[in-house]
């Protein structure tokens, strides 16, 4: 037998109008068979919402409002979904004492977005975008001179979903990719995507120092925070670009940005940063060899799409008296 749901759809903490198409893709295929309520957390809980089934948490950041409205909600919730990747900004213990189980949309559904802009920011860094752009103002032609990706050595911080989806379309470009991750990576994932080199961290400053290009593909914890820090920065090519599309804190940025100033790295391509928004004051942010976007590289239709279908999954099968998928907790 199938359940009727009570569904919350927490709104995003920062940006509580973030709902399209986000918020649509999960309350679309569900409203006409579960009751589906959109809620904004800073805002008192109705008391006959308490008795939720499912709540469904846009970002997965946990704040003070999000704690009184998960006090508020009786014994009966069955799922705490985070609407998302990440949950460096989430308070596992806290579910986890509520005995509450959590899930996420994991890598695979926002690998594609991911890979393309790690592609984009590599192409637009070898073909010196800023620069020309610069060049087209002042009428300044056939400048500046790029660099062909041919045969370019591609380090891979993190081999899952969004790591093999960028090898997969580098490769395309006759670069050459180079892999570590935590888990064995098998022989026929190295046949795939024509790996030239595959190994565990304890392999990583190998790969650092080997780059032309280094991509990280990671999440962010105790273990992986300023994971490329001063040291392994030092350990680049003077000709190499970062390229960080996964979470600021990865970085020490300090340090990066006196390699770029210095000239001890040849640029760099971020999406994320330390602090967000960041302080695009910082010298880092007008360097002509750095290209930055505002968290966007994750934004798109199809990432929005394939995850509310993963949420839609979920409550559909917690309906059904079945275990969630993608359990984090």
């Amino acid at each position: 037998m199938v359940e009727r749901l009570k569904v919350l759809f927490l709104l995003h903490p920062i940006e509580p109008d973030f709902f399209s198409p986000w918020g649509e893709d999960v309350v679309g295929p569900i409203g006409d068979r579960h009751d589906v309520h959109v809620i904004d957390r800073a805002k008192p809980l109705p008391p006959e919402l308490a008795d939720a089934d499912v709540v469904v948490d846009h970002g997965g950041h946990t704040d003070e409002h999000t704690r009184r409205l998960a006090d508020q909600l009786s014994g009966r919730l069955k799922l705490w979904q985070v609407l998302g990747t990440g949950t460096d900004k989430f308070d596992m213990d806290y579910w986890r004492a509520r005995k509450i189980p959590v899930a996420n949309t994991p890598g695979q559904f926002s690998s594609v977005a991911l890979a393309e802009c790690a592609m984009m920011f590599i192409l637009m860094l070898a073909r010196k975008y800023n620069v020309t752009q610069a060049n087209l103002e002042t009428g300044t032609m056939y400048e500046p001179m790029g660099m062909e990706l041919e045969g370019l050595k591609l380090g891979l911080i993190g081999f899952g979903a969004s790591g093999r989806e960028l090898a997969r379309r580098a490769i395309s470009f006759g670069m050459k990719p180079m892999a570590i991750d935590v888990r064995d990576i098998g022989d026929d994932e190295v046949d795939e995507f024509q790996l030239e080199f595959a190994g565990k961290p304890s392999a990583m400053d190998h790969v650092v120092a080997q780059s032309d290009v280094l991509s990280l593909h990671l999440h962010l914890n105790n273990e992986t925070r300023q994971i490329i820090d001063a040291r392994r920065i030092g350990l680049m090519k003077p000709t190499s670009l970062l390229i960080n599309v996964a979470r600021g804190a990865l970085v020490d940025e300090a340090a990066l940005q006196e390699a770029l100033i210095a000239g001890r790295i040849a640029g760099a391509g971020l999406d994320v940063f330390g602090q967000e928004p960041p302080n695009f004051d910082a010298p880092m942010f007008k360097l002509p060899n750095v290209i930055v976007t505002p968290e966007m590289c994750g934004v798109t239709n199809g990432t929005s799409r394939r995850r509310g279908q993963c949420v839609v999954d979920n409550i559909e099968r917690i309906a059904a008296g079945l275990e969630p998928l993608y359990r984090v907790d």
